[in-house]
This record gives C-alpha cells, sequence and structure tokens, in this order.
C-alpha cells in the first residue's frame, strides 16, 4: 500500500510534475472528445496528415521569433484547406489528397528543421516533452482546449448529424461547408495543444485510440463521450506518472498505454471483441 501511495504522491512534490498533470488531464479530455467525432467520420487519417503538416509553420514561428501555436495553426489549416480545394478540383480521392499534402508539408519541416540552429525546445515538438511544460505552455493549453471544448459542447448535435449522417444534415439546412472547415479547425487547434506534450509524431495516436476503445465498447454516443475521455484522461495521467519513475519518454508511454487498452478491448469487448464475435458465430452455427 505504501508503494502504491508513493507511486502518485512522490511525483505530486514536484511543481514540474503537477504542471505535467494538468496539461495530461486537459489534452486527455479534448483529444478523447474530437477523436470520437474523427472515428464516427472516418479522419483518422485527416488527423495524421495535420499533425505532420503543422511542422514546417513551428519552424517558422520559431525562425520569426514568433509563437510556435501561430506557426503551428496556420500550417495545419493550410493544409486542411488544400487537401478540401484538391479533392473538389481533382479525380483523386481524399485518402489520397491527405497523403500527397501531408508528406510534402512534412518533408518542409524537416528541411527547414535541419537547416535551423534549433534549441531542446524545438526538438521536442517532434516527440513531445510533457515534463517540460512551463506555466505559459500550460496557459496556452488551458485556453486552447478550453475553447475546443466549448465549442464542441455547443455545437455536439450538429457535428454528430455531419460525421453519422452528412446527407440528412444537408436536407434540414445545416452549413455543411461552415461544419467541415470548423472541425478542421477543431482538429488543429487539439492538435496543437497536445503539440508539446506528445509531439508531432505521436498526436494521431490520442486523436484515434480513445475514440476506437469507446467505438467498441457502446452503441451510444453519449457513453462513447465517456469511456473515451476516461480512457485518455486515465492514460494520460498514469503515463505521466509511470515516465517519472521509469526515466523513460512521456508521450510514448501515454501511447503505449493506449495501444494496451485498445488491444485488450479489441480482443475482450463484451459484444464487438474477438472473443465474443467467435462465440456468437459458434452459437449461430449451434442453433
Amino acid at each position: 500500500m505504501t508503494e502504491l501511495w508513493d507511486f502518485f504522491a512522490v511525483p505530486m512534490g514536484y511543481a514540474f510534475m503537477q504542471r505535467a498533470l494538468i496539461a495530461a488531464v486537459l489534452i486527455g479530455a479534448v483529444c478523447a472528445v474530437l477523436s470520437c467525432y474523427l472515428v464516427l467520420k472516418g479522419w483518422s487519417l485527416m488527423g495524421d496528415a495535420i499533425s505532420h503538416a503543422v511542422l514546417p509553420g513551428v519552424v517558422l514561428s520559431f525562425v520569426l521569433g514568433l509563437p510556435l501555436a501561430i506557426g503551428a495553426f496556420a500550417a495545419g489549416l493550410t493544409c486542411a484547406l488544400l487537401t478540401g480545394y484538391l479533392k473538389e478540383n481533382s479525380r483523386v480521392k481524399e485518402d489520397t489528397v491527405m497523403g500527397i499534402v501531408f508528406s510534402g508539408m512534412f518533408g518542409l519541416g524537416l528541411v527547414l528543421f535541419t537547416k535551423v540552429e534549433t534549441d531542446q525546445h524545438l526538438s521536442h515538438i517532434l516527440f513531445g516533452d510533457m515534463l517540460g511544460i512551463t506555466r505559459q505552455d500550460l496557459i496556452e493549453v488551458a485556453i486552447i482546449a478550453g475553447v475546443t471544448l466549448l465549442v464542441i459542447i455547443a455545437k455536439w448535435r450538429d457535428l454528430l448529424l455531419y460525421c453519422f449522417d452528412p446527407q440528412h444534415a444537408r436536407a434540414i439546412g445545416l452549413p455543411l461547408g461552415v461544419i467541415h472547415y470548423g472541425l478542421l479547425v477543431l482538429l488543429a487547434l487539439t492538435i496543437i495543444a497536445s503539440l508539446k506534450a506528445v509531439g508531432i509524431i505521436l498526436v494521431v495516436a490520442m486523436l484515434v485510440a480513445p475514440g476506437a476503445i469507446a467505438y467498441l465498447l457502446t452503441d451510444r454516443f453519449s457513453r462513447m463521450l465517456v469511456i473515451a475521455a476516461a480512457v485518455a484522461i486515465g492514460s494520460s495521467v498514469f503515463g505521466t506518472l509511470v515516465s517519472f519513475h521509469v526515466d523513460g519518454a512521456t508521450g510514448p508511454c501515454i501511447v503505449l498505454i493506449q495501444a494496451f487498452v485498445f488491444v485488450l478491448t479489441f480482443l475482450f469487448a463484451p459484444r464487438r471483441g474477438v472473443f465474443a464475435l467467435r462465440r456468437a458465430a459458434l452459437t449461430r452455427l449451434a442453433d
């Protein structure tokens, strides 16, 4: 019992761990909510595309002395708009367009990254540094996550209808263009909020795994949101604590825990797990 208490209590004695845990809760909450919409919409690759595409904006912001969030948002929004334009004006499918755009922008970002004299802070954009979050970083994360969550809460029904049945949404007069690009903006903001914590490479896992896990466990969207939030926040907090005790990278620890939970869910989910589906198939054969 003492060891379990020390596992939680010892890290809390450090200010940087307190900031990291608060950031973990904020990032876990906003990623979980948005991941539910991305899973329903089939936009997992879009999260990957925007997360990689922000790198050139981050590097240019560093060079110009601007806040990194400004460059990241501009680059992410450019990726989203360019993807939409190419999809509407060519015969190429959306997933192909996203692959071309994000790989091109990520390549540009890597070229700039290798040509610019950087400090440790910019290097951590690639892989995250949850334990290195400053008070200013925490304030930025709180503002971005708060705004994103408020918008999603205010428009959650419209977003759900757009993701689940866009034809019905168009029929009742919802502005699909505004919702489409609004969701992309929210995605870009969420990625920006997560950059300094888990980095460009791993943020896509934070945007996919919680929603995928919840999708396997329930058919109701309200429960899906709750389950995804619990998984994301729990894994973010636990992963941060584990990284402190094992002296490991925080982002990978968080992602590994989410991957482990997904594997367990994939195998043992009551209705959609592998074993449950096999039992159901054997029951049908027996009948």
